[in-house]
């Protein structure tokens, strides 16, 4: 499970990046809870929320293709489309609240990378069946 490793690891790093960015903001809008009517704040959090709802999914399939002994490489692609599209999307979404071309980007990367994993597992029960 060492290729899941790198990128449970990556978006693990990630996740600590955006916690600080929220924290730090917090402690200078003086917020504790919610966004306190801070727009820089409420885009951090969001940030950090949607990285925090793409990665479970995203890593766990990654873990199942590894499981399942797939080919390094479909694994790399998987994992790095997951983990740039997740940086992309929070730093979109840290420029601006509106559409943007790392907010979109972001999300296109994500879902492929979850589509493609997705199709791969089914393939892969197709194929070779139930073990």
């Amino acid at each position: 499970m060492r290729i899941t490793s790198l990128y449970a690891a990556l978006g693990a790093l990630l996740l600590i990046v955006l916690s600080v960015r929220v924290i730090l903001q917090r402690r200078r809008a003086r917020v504790g809870i919610h966004d306190g009517g801070d727009h820089v704040l409420a885009k951090r959090i969001r940030a950090h929320a949607n990285a925090t709802e793409y990665l479970p999914i995203g890593l766990l399939l990654v873990l199942l293709l590894e499981a399942n002994q797939t080919q390094a490489w479909l694994l790399h692609v998987v994992g790095a489309c997951l983990i740039a599209g997740r940086i992309l999307h929070a730093w979109g979404l840290s420029r601006t609240s509106a559409v943007s071309v790392g907010r979109a980007a972001g999300i296109v990367l994500t879902l492929l990378s979850i589509l493609l994993a997705a199709v791969l597992l089914l393939w892969q029960y197709l194929v070779f069946g139930p073990r």
